[in-house]
């Protein structure tokens, strides 16, 4: 059975359609939020609330949702607990498992119901969804009822949708652990479901989400005198990255220490609703890739490449950290990035190749997501930020506008044991050129590539 059946509108779509045809365009503009709203309404309605018979946990900040959520859904597998996952890398039910085909991490309000609707009737008692300030602008989070919210970290991004403001960006977030509040009472298994906020520490902007009412609150990190707090965090050839907590030992089969922070998170959540620490320790070990995220391809190459997610200045800077010290001293890092357009934070663009020219040896510009924006300009805006930081064009820093091409290009400068970081599309499906969304996998190019290159 398809998780969602192909080539069929949804029935959101359907309605969004009837809807448009009866409201002029610049009307509809204008009462667009009343819409969402009303549309979130009707299809947890449709689907008869799912969301009330599973516990609900909401991811939410700036960077790794993803990763815990996918830790998190893999505790509470580890744990017995049949769980669903809706992430912007995956989506899960129960062991089944696709790559997020929607090109946003919460899809419309009917085809995220359906998914509830679905694991509900697939026997699901858990589920962990990754919420963004963009789906809480536009109410998708409306008609889930949540019993615990996550808070990663927060720094500057997605702005241009929250008129430029930080603040503004901040209180979208909130309304998540808001929603807590608001919660029909849910008995699961026998037992009263608790509300828990779980927050990591080591953002500055911590408090604000601890502030909301919960029954239960839980910090963690990596710096602070958190409740749950990692240490001696080593990463170790060919197996990933150790941290302790207290004396008890874990292992993210992953490289980067920035996963450590992650696994954190989703510890603190699986303690909180009862799974034992044996079960968390094989669920935070069993993730040894998503999609995406830092994911290895293999060819039978001689050097390394990631596919990764990165598209700030603050992912890049992990990401690329990460690839540094898995290069080791006397290896280079390469890596391919672009920007999105559509009018997405243009002021990120100078801040991503600044990065980029401080932490790679060779750095390639190339497209992402151009939308309708002129695409030269975008790879252009990072290009000379790059020059900026020292990069040289012809020499170490080079302009390719088409993403194979420019996948070709990093490869073709690679030597042995050198490191290649694909950055900006992660697992993600499509580009987006105008209002076409053309087929793409940077994973599957990359394999491409790196089989012409080897002589498969």
């Amino acid at each position: 059975m398809a998780f969602i059946e192909k080539g069929k509108k949804s029935l959101g779509e359907q309605v969004r359609g009837s809807i448009k045809k009866i409201i002029p365009a610049p009307v509809f503009r204008v009462v667009q939020p009343v819409y969402h709203f009303f549309l979130a309404q009707v299809a947890a309605a449709f689907y008869r609330y799912p969301s009330r018979r599973m516990l609900i946990v909401g991811v939410t900040g700036t960077k790794g949702k993803t990763s815990t959520a996918n830790f998190l859904w893999s505790c509470f597998t580890a744990g017995g607990y049949k769980t669903g996952l809706l992430s912007s890398a995956m989506i899960c039910i129960g062991s089944r498992k696709i790559v997020n085909p929607y090109h946003m991490t919460m899809p419309g309000r009917f085809t995220l119901q359906q998914l509830l609707w679905q694991m509900v009737k697939e026997g699901c008692t858990h589920c962990v969804v990754e919420v963004t300030s963009e789906g809480i602008k536009q109410f998708r989070h409306i008609g889930i009822e949540f019993d615990c919210a996550i808070f990663t970290n927060l720094s500057p991004e997605h702005l241009s949708s929250h008129g430029g403001s930080f603040d503004k960006y901040q209180e979208t977030k909130g309304k998540l652990f808001a929603s807590l509040s608001k919660k029909q009472a849910k008995i699961l298994m026998g037992s009263v479901v608790p509300s828990a906020i779980i927050a990591n520490a080591d953002s500055p902007h911590a408090s604000f989400f601890l502030a909301f009412p919960a029954d239960k609150k839980i910090t963690y990190g990596l710096n602070t005198s958190a409740d749950i707090r990692g240490h001696s965090v080593k990463l170790i050839a060919k197996e990933g990255t150790e941290f302790f907590v207290g004396r008890e030992r874990y292992l993210v089969r992953m490289w980067g220490a920035f996963h450590v922070s992650n696994a954190l998170g989703a510890l603190a959540a699986a303690q909180a609703y009862g799974v034992e620490d044996e079960a968390i320790r094989q669920g935070i070990g069993a993730v040894s890739v998503i999609p995406g995220r830092m994911e290895k391809i293999d060819a039978g190459q001689d050097f390394t490449v990631f596919v990764d997610y990165a598209h700030e200045a603050v992912s890049i800077n992990a990401s690329l950290e990460a690839a540094r010290e898995y290069a080791g001293k006397d290896r280079r890092v390469i890596v391919l990035l672009g920007a999105e357009g559509g009018g997405r934070d243009k002021e990120k663009r100078p801040l991503m190749g600044d990065a980029a020219a401080r932490l790679a040896d060779f750095v390639i510009v190339s497209n992402v997501d151009p939308y309708d924006d002129d695409p030269m300009e975008i790879i252009e805006d990072i290009t000379r930020a790059a020059e900026s930081a020292g990069k040289e064009r012809g020499k170490n820093l080079f302009v390719v506008e088409e993403r194979r091409e420019g996948i070709r290009k990093a490869f073709s400068l690679a030597r042995t044991n050198d490191v290649v970081i694909l950055e900006g599309k992660g697992s993600e499906q499509f580009i987006c050129v105008r209002d076409k969304k053309i087929p793409w996998d940077d994973r599957t190019v990359a394999r491409e590539e790196l089989e012409r290159l080897v002589g498969h």
